[in-house]
């Protein structure tokens, strides 16, 4: 991809996600998600309504009237983004690949996060840590990330989340709101999950396509593995190929949504072809 085309890709996708994080996110993410706790701001007047809990008795006293302590939340946070760049991801039978819709999703959430004057940081991880991007404030930093994730090019195909969480709580020491965003077709990584939730607010982004959910019964097809690079011959007429395919999704699928429930950390999912919008809009008022 030329200089020009890329600059092009990160215009239209900052156009587009930059509108919905405004008009329909920052409330959404301000709310979920809190900062680290109150911080003393001003001393004031009293005036009625307000909690005789915050009287502050030194002020009052010299005054000779109610003054009270006026508080506001820390509001400060770090958002990291966790996407998956493996050769499954560079899938897709509608109208865009699966790889594009998490970078739509990615550049939305980052832009909630500027909005709220957050700090954004990126793992791009396939099998391995392809790029680690350190939290950051700022526009050009979030248009950085998304340039990133347009043009890199991974090292490797396959796909490793019990790495990339691994990585995630070596390299962040405080709290940060942490982003998953994957097909999820992978297992093994529920203890680094469990670990890494207890430390950060973790939530898994599980993008997928339609067709992945079946093989169809066309005879006999070579397929490549994508994440393998192998070219094998797979008779999809035969069905238990296909029911042994189906099984192989459906369990990668249940346990995506077993292990984040069980180590307390939210899960959404959402189809190519699907409004995200929709679907992170309401997680966001299901969490807040």
């Amino acid at each position: 991809m030329d200089t020009k085309e890329l600059l092009k890709k990160v215009r239209k996708i900052e156009i587009k996600t930059r509108r919905l994080s405004d008009h329909i996110f920052g409330g959404e993410y301000h709310s979920t998600f809190k900062g680290r706790g109150m911080t003393f701001s001003e001393v004031r007047q009293y005036q009625f309504g307000d909690d005789v809990r915050n009287i502050d008795w030194n002020v009052t006293a010299r005054y000779n009237e109610p003054y009270i302590k006026v508080f506001e939340e820390e509001r400060e946070l770090t958002m990291m983004l966790m996407v998956d760049v493996s050769g499954s991801e560079i899938f897709g039978t509608q109208d865009a690949f699966k790889r594009e819709i998490i970078t739509e999703i990615a550049a939305t959430l980052a832009f909630s996060a500027l909005q709220n004057n957050d700090k954004i940081g990126v793992i791009l991880f396939t099998d391995q840590i392809e790029l680690f991007i350190p939290p950051k404030k700022g526009k050009s930093h979030v248009l950085r990330i998304i340039r990133e994730m347009l043009e890199f090019e991974p090292k490797s195909q396959g796909t490793n989340i019990a790495e990339a969480l691994k990585f995630l709580s070596s390299v962040m020491k405080k709290k940060a709101i942490s982003f998953v965003l994957s097909d999820f077709m992978d297992s093994g990584y529920e203890q680094t999950l469990k670990i890494a939730g207890k430390k950060h607010d973790l939530t898994g982004i599980r993008v997928y396509d339609a067709k992945e959910e079946a093989m169809p019964n066309i005879g006999l097809v070579q397929m490549k593995d994508s994440e393998t690079g192998e070219l094998v011959l797979v008779n999809t007429g035969s069905k238990s190929v296909r029911n042994a395919y189906t099984k192989y999704y459906k369990d990668n699928v249940a346990y995506f949504e077993e292990v984040f429930s069980k180590s307390g950390s939210g899960t959404l999912a959402s189809r190519v072809d699907e409004n995200y919008v929709k679907k992170l809009l309401g997680y966001f008022k299901r969490r807040g």
